[in-house]
C-alpha cells in the first residue's frame, strides 16, 4: 500500500466543540485533530513497539536493541577498515554512526518522556552503553586510519563529491577532539573522561530538574495551595514566574534556587573534566574545543560578540495573555501551520492514527509530513501535553535522522518528536494556548520543518546536525511569521465565534515583546557569558563567585544571597560553551526574515529559495556558507549585534493604530 494511502485523518465531527446557538468553526483536518480529543488506542490490535521498533513493546526491549546495534557495529566496523579508500569509506562511517543514532537517538528521549520509569531507567542504560562504544570508537586507531588514508591521498578526496567530503572532514574532526593523535595511554585516559562525563551530565542534568522541598510549616498556610505537598512538606519544583502573588514568587525563588551541596559538586567536578578532556586533548579550554566547528569559531569571537552587544544596549504596552488565547486553540495554531508550509514549501501535515505501542501516551499525535510532488518526506510525533513527570521544556528530538540508503535504493525517512507542555483540553473548550506558547510552537516546528525538508546524503549531518550555532535559526526565523498578521490572520480565530484575531491585537503584542526586549537580551547575554567563563580557563573560586561576578558585570539585578541559579542551567550540558548559540541565530534569523520574508511572508519562491540554500543542506555544508548563500553577502560581528539593537525599535504605526481605534 502506498504512503499517501496510509494517511489516515481520524476526526470525527463528535468529537468537536459546538457549544448551543453560536457559530460553529469549521477546521481543516489537521487543525480538527488538534482540536479534538485524543482517541483511544485499540489495546487488542498488535503492539508494534514505540515508533514502529517491534522489539520496544516493554522495557527489556531497550537491551535486544542495544545488542543488535552493538553486533551490528562490529559487522561495520570491519567494512570500514578493511576496504579500499573511497566513497565507500564515508559511506560505511555514515552507516555505523547512524546504526548506533537510530538506536541511542531513541533512547535519549524515551529516558526524559516516557510515563513509565521501567522504560526510562532501560532507555537510559542504552544512552550509557552505546555512548562508551562511541567513545571507544572515537579514539579507535585503525578506524581513523581508514579515514586518513582517504584524506591524505590528494588523488583520491579529489574525486570525492562536496558533501562527502564535507563528512569525511567531520567525521575526522571527531576523531581529533577525542584525542586520537595521543599515545595509546593517553588515549585511554581520554576515553575514562569522556564516560565519566556521560554519568556526570545525566547526574546534573536530572538533579537540575528535582523540586527543592521545605517544611510546610516554614510558610504561610494560605499559600501551600500554590505547591505540591509531600507530607509534612511542600516540594517547589519551579519559580512560579506568572503567579500575581509576588510573596509566592519570592519563596518560589529562594527555594528553588536554594543550592543544592550535591549538585554543586556534580558541576564543579564536570567543569573540571570537560577542561581537563579539552587539555589532554590539545585546546586551551574546553570553550575552544567545543566551539571549533562553529560560525564563532573561539570563545574570543563569541565574547566580542557579547561585550559589543552589551554596549549597544539601552532600555527601550502590556498585553494580557488571556485576552489572546481564544483565538490560539490548538488546532487553528496547527492549522496556520500547515497552510504556511503549503504556501511556502509545497508540503501538508496529515494526521495519521498511531498503531498499538508506536507511541508512549495516548495524547500523542502522529503527522505525516507530505510534498506535492515528492512525496512522503518523514514524520513528526507531536508529545504536546502536561503530564506528570514530564519536563516542562519545550524541546524537538530526532529519533531517526534521513539518509540515502545505497543498501536499499531508498532514502531514509526521518523521525522526530516535539515536545511541549500544553494544558489539557476541557469539556468546554479546546487547548487554548497564550501568544507566549504558539510563539514556542512555531519556534519547534521550525526544527522539525528543517530535519524533514533536507535531504541529505549522509545522516551524520541530517536537518539539526550542524553547527549549534546555526541549528537555531530555522526555529527561530519561525517566531517571526508567528507575529506578522499576515501569517496569523489566516488562522487565529475565535473558538467558538469564528471570529479573527484583531490586527491593532497583532500590532500591540509585536509591540509589547519590545518593551523589556534589551533586558530579555541582557539576560541572554548574562547566560552566555556565564556560560563561556565556566568553559574558558579554570577560575581558582566557586560557580556561584563566578555567578556573581558575571551577574554584576553583564545582567545589573543583584545577586540574592543562598541561592545557586547556575544549579538548575540545564543546558550546561546540551550547550556546553555553546549558549551564545540563541544570540547568533536570532540575528542571523532576523536578517534572512527582513531581507527575504518581510515583504511577503508567504513567497513560494522565497521559500523554496531558502529550502535550498539553508535548510536542505543540514550540516553537509559550512553554516556561514549558508548564510550568505541566503542573505547573498558575508556578514559581520558588527551586522550581527545591528540586527539584535534594531528589533528593538519601536513601531510608531502601533501606536497610530491604536489611538485610531
Amino acid at each position: 500500500m502506498s504512503a499517501c494511502k496510509r494517511l489516515l485523518s481520524f476526526v470525527k465531527h463528535r468529537n468537536f466543540w459546538t457549544p448551543a446557538r453560536r457559530h460553529v468553526t469549521t477546521w481543516s483536518p489537521v487543525g480538527a485533530a488538534f482540536n479534538a480529543k485524543a482517541q483511544r488506542l485499540n489495546v487488542f490490535e498488535k503492539n508494534v513497539g514505540l515508533f514502529g521498533v517491534p522489539e520496544l513493546s516493554c522495557p527489556a526491549g531497550f537491551q535486544v536493541a542495544t545488542k543488535t546495534a552493538l553486533k551490528d557495529t562490529e559487522r561495520l566496523l570491519e567494512n570500514a577498515c578493511s576496504g579500499p579508500p573511497g566513497v565507500e569509506t564515508v559511506q560505511s562511517f555514515d552507516h555505523l554512526s547512524d546504526g548506533l543514532c537510530k538506536v541511542a537517538d531513541l533512547a535519549d528521549f524515551i529516558k526524559v518522556a516516557h510515563p513509565d520509569p521501567a522504560f526510562r531507567e532501560a532507555a537510559e542504560k542504552t544512552c550509557i552503553e552505546i555512548g562508551t562504544v562511541v567513545e571507544k570508537l572515537n579514539t579507535n586507531v585503525e578506524l581513523c586510519q581508514s579515514l586518513k588514508k582517504l584524506l591524505d591521498n590528494p588523488d583520491i578526496a579529489a574525486q570525492l563529491d562536496p558533501d562527502t567530503r564535507r563528512v569525511a572532514e567531520l567525521f575526522m574532526f571527531d576523531f581529533e577532539i577525542s584525542g586520537i593523535h595521543l599515545d595509546e595511554k593517553l588515549r585511554k585516559e581520554a576515553v575514562a573522561l569522556h564516560v565519566k562525563l556521560l554519568d556526570l551530565n545525566n547526574e546534573f542534568l536530572v538533579g537540575s530538574h528535582l523540586p527543592n522541598r521545605i517544611a510546610r510549616s516554614a510558610i504561610p498556610e494560605h499559600l501551600h495551595l500554590h505547591f505540591a505537598s509531600e507530607g509534612s512538606f511542600v516540594q517547589v519544583g519551579g519559580l512560579h514566574a506568572d503567579s500575581p502573588n509576588d510573596l509566592v514568587r519570592e519563596i518560589a525563588y529562594r527555594i528553588y534556587l536554594y543550592p543544592n551541596a550535591d549538585l554543586m559538586e556534580c558541576l564543579e567536578e564536570l567543569l573540571k573534566c570537560r577542561y581537563k578532556l579539552a587539555k589532554l586533548v590539545g585546546y586551551e579550554s574546553y570553550g575552544h574545543r567545543a566551539l571549533k566547528g562553529t560560525m564563532a569559531k573561539t570563545p574570543e569571537t563569541v565574547m566580542s560578540f557579547l561585550q559589543l552587544l552589551t554596549d549597544r544596549l539601552s532600555d527601550r504596552y502590556n498585553i494580557e495573555p488571556s485576552l489572546y488565547s481564544p483565538y490560539l486553540s490548538l488546532g487553528a495554531c496547527m492549522e496556520g501551520l500547515n497552510n504556511l508550509f503549503s504556501q511556502l514549501y509545497g508540503v501538508s501535515l496529515m494526521s495519521e492514527h498511531p498503531a498499538a505501542g508506536e507511541v508512549w501516551s495516548e495524547d500523542v499525535r502522529k503527522l505525516a509530513v507530505v510534498h506535492e510532488t515528492e512525496g512522503l518526506l518523514g514524520y513528526i510525533y507531536c508529545d504536546f501535553f502536561h503530564r506528570q513527570d514530564k519536563p516542562h521544556q519545550d524541546c524537538h528530538f530526532t529519533i531517526r535522522g534521513g539518509r540515502w540508503c545505497q543498501e536499499t535504493g531508498q532514502y531514509q525517512l526521518p523521525v522526530v518528536v516535539l515536545m511541549l507542555s500544553l494544558p489539557h483540553p476541557t469539556k468546554s473548550a479546546p487547548t487554548l494556548l497564550t501568544p507566549g506558547m504558539m510563539e514556542n510552537l512555531f519556534h519547534e516546528m521550525g526544527h522539525a520543518m528543517h530535519s524533514m525538508l533536507g535531504r541529505t546524503r549522509y545522516q551524520h549531518v541530517t536537518g539539526t546536525r550542524c553547527a549549534t550555532d546555526f541549528a537555531e535559526v530555522p526555529s527561530i526565523l519561525m517566531e517571526y511569521f508567528a507575529t506578522d498578521y499576515r501569517v496569523i490572520s489566516q488562522f487565529a480565530r475565535h473558538y467558538e465565534t469564528g471570529q479573527p484575531l484583531p490586527e491593532t491585537m497583532v500590532a500591540r503584542l509585536c509591540e509589547s515583546k519590545k518593551v523589556c526586549g534589551a533586558a530579555d537580551t541582557q539576560l541572554q547575554i548574562f547566560y552566555a557569558v556565564l556560560d563561556q567563563i565556566y568553559h574558558g580557563k579554570p577560575q581558582n573560586c566557586s560557580t556561584t563567585d563566578i555567578l556573581k561576578d558575571m551577574q554584576q558585570k553583564f545582567y545589573g539585578l543583584p545577586y540574592t544571597p543562598n541561592t545557586a541559579w547556575q544549579l538548575r542551567f540545564s543546558h550546561l550540558i546540551g550547550y556546553g560553551a555553546k549558549y551564545y548559540s540563541y544570540l547568533m541565530s536570532r540575528a542571523v534569523a532576523s536578517m534572512v526574515w527582513k531581507q527575504c520574508f518581510v515583504q511577503d511572508p508567504l513567497s513560494r519562491d522565497m521559500g523554496e529559495r531558502y529550502r535550498r540554500e539553508m535548510l536542505a543542506h543540514g550540516g553537509a555544508k559550512e553554516p556561514m556558507l549558508m548564510v550568505e548563500g541566503m542573505l547573498q553577502r558575508r556578514p559581520t560581528i558588527e551586522d550581527f549585534v545591528d540586527a539584535l539593537v534594531s528589533e528593538l525599535n519601536p513601531n510608531f504605526e502601533t501606536f497610530i493604530m491604536d489611538s485610531e481605534s
